[in-house]
């Protein structure tokens, strides 16, 4: 049976997402390594950005709808296989 362990990772602001692109030019690409698991970011899958916005999440316990800002990754660009199943 597998070990069961609690999952809390740190989520980024928008105040430290800003920081951490202050220095960077305008043209440079957003890439998004994936983990392969709960903080397993050893074998990661790549990804890169394509869209940002406010998502509406379902209404809460408390009634009120969440809004999420999220970022929206697609695969790198390159050849694939297209998957059939």
């Amino acid at each position: 049976m597998a070990e069961m362990f609690e999952h809390i990772p740190h989520v980024w602001t928008a105040a430290r997402l800003r920081e951490a692109l202050a220095d960077l030019p305008d043209e440079t690409p957003i890439h998004i390594g994936v983990a392969d698991g709960p903080g397993d970011f050893e074998g990661y899958g790549e990804y890169v950005l394509v869209e940002a916005e406010p998502v509406e999440m379902d209404v809460s316990a408390s009634g009120a709808a969440e809004v999420r800002f999220t970022l929206f990754a697609d695969a790198r660009a390159g050849a694939y296989y297209l998957d059939t199943d």
